[in-house]
């Protein structure tokens, strides 16, 4: 059978680059399409799939860039052909109350978690819609459900994405293209590692990978809207 080409946005660290290795491990051979800003931390991760008998390839992208993301979908397409799995999972969190804001926090959170996804997705899912098959995963985070003091531009940048993915799922049904929007809680990466948080109090970023696949895996017959992931200890 033909693997899904999976192509992942913020496949550099933490979650996305975990969502790259649990694709190598469940589906040998799997091609994957690894896309951040970072060419260095991108290729370790494009390795370590390749050791797990991934067909890797790295593509260094700004997301937030119309131009750039036209021509990664372009370089995907003619590297592996059409995008059968897609992860907008490209994000940044800065802090800042509300009163506090500046604009241009604002505006890096809106175009490093919104605007990223609306332009990746926007390259991707005309294909998708015309072979009549296809899965699109938004991350999105319990941010994205309810507010949170201290993260002003994060939550609304957040609250964008499970719109957005809400739209794409009520404009595709019918067409066999699935949409799912994941909210995890506090996970374990590296914005967490100098937070003084112990470490298992947050959920591992290998957990909340695996969920992306399980998720993917469900026959064609089901699929997963929202998923809600928290840390067993709680809100962090």
């Amino acid at each position: 059978m033909k693997k899904p080409v999976v192509l992942i946005t913020g496949a550099s660290q933490g979650i996305g680059a975990e969502i790259g290795r649990v694709f190598a491990r469940e589906v040998k051979g799997v091609p994957l399409a690894l896309v951040a800003r970072s060419r260095e931390k991108l290729a370790a991760v494009a390795e370590a799939c390749r050791g797990l008998g991934a067909e890797a390839e790295v593509l260094e992208c700004d997301v937030t860039d119309e131009r750039a993301v036209a021509e990664m979908a372009a370089g995907v397409a003619g590297r592996f052909g059409a995008v059968d799995v897609l992860v907008n999972n490209a994000g940044a969190f800065k802090p800042e109350p509300f009163l506090r804001s500046s604009a241009e926090t604002f505006d890096e959170m809106i175009r490093v978690n919104l605007r990223s996804a609306f332009l990746v997705t926007r390259a991707v899912v005309p294909g998708m819609v015309e072979r009549g098959s296809g899965d699109v995963f938004f991350m999105s985070s319990i941010a994205g459900l309810g507010a949170y003091p201290d993260s002003a531009a994060y939550c609304a940048a957040k609250f964008g994405v499970t719109g957005l993915a809400k739209v794409l799922r009520a404009e595709t049904k019918g067409t066999g293209v699935r949409v799912c929007c994941v909210h995890p809680g506090a996970t374990w990466t590296p914005s967490w590692s100098e937070s003084g948080v112990a470490e298992e109090r947050i959920m591992p970023a290998a957990d909340v990978a695996q969920a992306f696949f399980d998720v993917y895996r469900m026959t064609r017959r089901t699929v997963v809207e929202e998923i809600v992931l928290r840390p067993a200890a709680g809100d962090v």
